[in-house]
């Protein structure tokens, strides 16, 4: 047996099991196998008294005589219920199902290991389906002090192949004493970083004996993810740097001057001043630009965007800015022409709703060269659009925009244009990394001085009618209000029933002619959401009643309060991305979050960030230890963090140890030739045979 001995052969699978792990889990042969990695171990080393335990505890051990077994219930709601006791007390045990099955297997007056989670029914200890284990047996069986558990799936289950018998399978292929991993790393790394041999590691994760040598296991594994991992980017920037050179923005002229000393509406903060100077060094280098620009709501991307811009002009270039939504792309636009009265730099608009006939002019200006900024939706794209000669690409909330429509602005020109991406969606510094490959990133750190932080307020459902008592007392101030509701797509009929409820009701409360309401949700056309919106945006009505649809970028200075609905059904970056509606103008603004009574941990976790704090990095990363990476990114992006042993969440320092490893290996051997680097060299080209490739983002 080797690691590429195909699975049904080993002892104990067959074509069935086969079958079920090929479809469930993507495992064909031995290797395969050996890289589910437990996600958590049982601690079977430790054992607690009766009296020493409490609800808080995670999954303990305790020994005792089994008593009064007894069966109950309806037919079909059969219950097991029975008593551990010990000399310092008696816990209850139930189990709801398999009911005949767990009888069959217990004597009473028998002592037995138990192991499960502890809880409290009416002031006493239980436990439900608790692990059961005659002391006898436990004893003969030597258990191992660390047992490590699977992740499985019911198909699995039902082959019997559940953590247990996973973890039975891969002892088999472990104990066959023929499983050898071809090392992947250099002398000169496992010296210095202190990683012990391949193989080994895979036996210790497998079949700890201890926490200390699991962790030197895991170390070892996760370092070598994260090392290729970053390979991977490294080399891809590498290669674009040769293959893509870019434009040369040589200089700084008449006018960035201009527009810096005449109409600059306010002093650039430090951050903006320092992300400057980052973009002023990647665009003239004569490589193509590829940046990340992260920076909260109201932190001022868009003035560094707009000075970008100017100098690409300066430079006798034209630029693109591209927003994922119409009403997105319209305020830039109007922001852009409001900016640069007087300076006699053409702007244009194009999005999907210009007519035909309209759009003639725009393509005749822009392939003319009297165009100098096209602002516009995925619209300018199309083959149609050419440019006399495009020099930067501005896109806003990069997320939106799939890998196959940024390359396509790329085909525009003889060299590929310089790409700045706008996110006002923090990324925790981890995910960055990985994510977003070969973007440099930059990032405006702070707000604009004068600007009023947004007071963050948790109110439960029964205040509701003091908290619409406020939105009178704001309204009354001349002030606008939004109300968003959530939308899952799963439930969504009856979130579109919950929103219709919570019009009715905000109607009565605000009825008209004193209060004028919009509402918006994702079962209106396109064209009836943006009249919708465009009148709240000029003032015309008081209250936005919506769904998640407001999430992104509109600006309406005037609104002072969002009201989220339901807001324990909201991921933290959604809720910060909400917040940001408000808090734009002058005045004080307030975000409230309403809620049931009863809330989850994570929920409660989720509602007290957010009174805490307003930093979108601080909230990005308390997200990430939440959900994960691949709930955080979305199902487009979840892909690429195929990671199986490391955790972006949990593994950032290791990340960037395992990136300045990278670096410096790159440093010496940029293309892997060098005798001592042929373990990586292989290893290398292993990754890149079966994983995706995680430098390409564009």
């Amino acid at each position: 047996m080797n690691l590429s001995t195909p699975i049904e052969y080993v002892k104990g699978v067959g074509p069935q099991r086969g079958e079920k792990l090929q479809s469930e889990l993507g495992v064909l042969k031995c290797e395969d196998l050996l890289n589910l990695f437990p996600f958590r171990y049982n601690d079977r080393s430790q054992f607690h008294k009766v009296n020493q335990l409490h609800p808080d505890m995670p999954n303990v051990q305790i020994i005792g005589k089994l008593r009064h077994i007894q069966e109950f219930g309806k037919p079909r709601q059969r219950r097991l219920s029975a008593k551990l006791v010990d000399e310092t007390g008696t816990v209850e045990l139930v189990w709801f199902k398999g009911v005949q099955w767990v009888k069959k297997g217990l004597k009473e007056g028998v002592d037995y290991v138990l192991f499960g989670k502890p809880s409290t029914f009416k002031g006493k200890i239980n436990f439900a389906h608790p692990e059961l284990e005659p002391l006898s047996k436990a004893n003969a069986k030597n258990k191992p002090g660390l047992e490590p558990v699977y992740s499985t799936t019911e198909k699995l289950t039902g082959v019997g192949l559940h953590s247990k018998g996973l973890a039975k399978l891969i002892k088999t292929v472990l104990d066959s004493g023929e499983i050898k991993f071809e090392e992947t790393m250099s002398n000169e790394l496992m010296e210095h970083y202190k990683l012990i041999d391949k193989t080994k590691a895979y036996h210790i994760v497998h079949q700890p004996t201890d926490s200390r040598s699991l962790q030197i296991a895991r170390y070892r594994l996760k370092f070598e993810e994260l090392f290729f991992v970053q390979m991977q980017i490294l080399r891809s920037k590498l290669s674009r740097q040769e293959k893509y050179k870019g434009f040369v923005f040589e200089r700084v002229g008449e006018n960035f001057n201009n527009f810096y000393q005449n109409h600059l509406p306010f002093e650039l903060t430090g951050a903006q001043k320092r992300v400057m100077k980052e973009l002023r060094r990647d665009l003239g280098k004569g490589e193509q630009m590829n940046r990340l620009l992260q920076g909260d709501v109201g932190s001022g991307k868009t003035m560094v965007a707009l000075l970008t811009m100017l100098i690409a002009i300066d430079n006798g270039y034209q630029c693109a800015m591209i927003a994922p939504t119409e009403i997105l792309a319209n305020q830039h636009y109007i922001t852009l022409q409001e900016q640069l009265e007087g300076t006699g730099i053409n702007v244009d608009l194009l999005t999907g709703s210009i007519k035909k006939s309209d759009r003639k002019p725009i393509h005749e200006k822009l392939e003319a060269g009297e165009t100098n900024i096209l602002v516009g939706t995925h619209a300018l794209l199309e083959d149609t659009v050419r440019f006399a000669n495009l020099g930067i690409v501005v896109i806003d909330e990069q997320h939106r925009f799939g890998v196959a429509q940024r390359s396509k602005m790329w085909r525009k020109n003889t060299k590929p244009p310089h790409v700045l991406v706008m996110s006002a969606t923090p990324i925790p510094r981890t995910l960055a990394m990985t994510l977003y490959g070969d973007l440099s990133v930059s990032v405006i750190d702070e707000l604009p001085p004068g600007r009023k932080p947004i007071e963050t307020i948790h109110k439960r459902d029964q205040h509701r009618l003091e908290v619409f008592g406020f939105l009178k007392r704001e309204i009354e101030k001349g002030r606008q209000v939004y109300i968003v509701y959530p939308l899952i797509e799963e439930s969504a009929k009856m979130d579109y029933k919950d929103l219709m409820d919570g019009y009715e009701a905000i109607s009565r409360t605000f009825p008209p002619p004193d209060y004028r309401i919009s509402i918006v949700h994702g079962k209106m056309k396109a064209e009836d959401k943006d009249y919708e919106m465009q009148q709240f945006v000029d003032g015309n009505t008081q209250i936005m009643v919506a769904t998640t649809v407001i999430e992104v970028g509109v600006n309406v200075p005037n609104a002072s309060v969002m009201v989220i609905e339901s807001a324990e059904r909201f991921g933290l970056s959604q809720l910060h991305q909400l917040r940001g509606r408000v808090g734009r103008g002058a005045e004080q603004s307030y975000c409230v979050l309403m809620t049931g009574n009863k809330l989850s941990a994570e929920a409660r976790k989720r509602m007290e960030t957010m009174v805490r704090t307003q930093d979108g990095f601080e909230v990005a990363e308390v997200d990430l230890e939440l959900r994960g990476p691949g709930d955080i990114m979305g199902t487009q992006q979840s892909g690429v963090l195929n990671l199986q042993i490391a955790d972006l969440a949990k593994d950032g320092k290791l990340l960037q140890v395992a990136r300045h490893a990278a670096i410096q290996v790159l440093k010496e051997d940029p293309n892997l030739k060098l005798s001592q680097n042929s373990n990586i060299a292989k290893g290398y080209a292993k990754v890149q045979k079966e994983r995706p490739n995680w430098g390409r983002i564009s």
